[in-house]
């Protein structure tokens, strides 16, 4: 039997290990795939188009927005980006899930789309404060005012943990990434991700029938 694949949505505040959790997923199973997003930002030095966003202009992001086109969008400090429906879907009818990594209002977003039925959305914590404060400064990718905006958006990303069908608490990454192991496999026999249990449910009947 084929399966649809799962819209995954990872949100957390950064510092929480969500990059590190979507990384080893796709070690889990390398059929997972990476949502490309469309920006209208200028490409920077090294990045591909298709593989690490899609560059469009402005005008055509906003022609994809009206059109029904997005699954999510947002501006962000003057540029446009955005999850691209296309790409996702035919990905999903292929049987792969996709992976999002997306804030509270991304996630929002997709959950109320057309594709609502096949969205899991999982939210990661950390194990506290403190906690998260050490992780952003020993990965050492920012300076200390980033740093200090990134603790302060933290507290407004958290508070909307009670808008996910999981919530994980990052506290062993070993313990968490086992448990979105669990939680995927589990939803990947939803119903809405069977379409042939219609067709094999029928085949049963016809055979009771032919009992008769």
């Amino acid at each position: 039997m084929t399966r649809r694949g799962l819209l995954i949505i990872l949100s957390s505040p950064s510092g929480a290990g969500k990059s590190t959790l979507a990384g080893l997923l796709r070690v889990w199973d390398d059929s997972l795939r990476f949502s490309v997003s469309a920006t209208t930002r200028a490409p920077r030095e090294g990045e591909v188009d298709g593989k690490d966003y899609y560059f469009v202009t402005v005008p055509e992001f906003q022609r994809q927005v009206a059109y029904g086109e997005m699954l999510e969008h947002a501006q962000v400090f003057g540029n446009y980006y955005g999850s691209p429906k296309a790409p996702v879907q035919a990905a999903m009818e292929a049987g792969h899930d996709v992976l999002f990594d997306v804030d509270w209002q991304g996630a929002q977003q997709i959950s109320n789309s057309a594709l609502q039925e096949h969205v899991l959305s999982i939210f990661i914590l950390p194990p506290s404060i403190t906690e998260l404060h050490r992780r952003l400064v020993s990965r050492g990718q920012d300076a200390p005012d980033v740093i200090e905006k990134r603790m302060r958006k933290s507290w407004d990303e958290i508070s909307h943990w009670d808008g996910y069908d999981y919530v994980l608490i990052n506290d062993d990454l070993s313990a968490t990434e086992k448990q979105l192991e669990t939680i995927i496999s589990a939803e990947r026999l939803r119903r809405s991700q069977q379409p042939d249990l219609v067709t094999h449910v029928r085949r049963l009947q016809s055979e009771f029938g032919d009992m008769s």
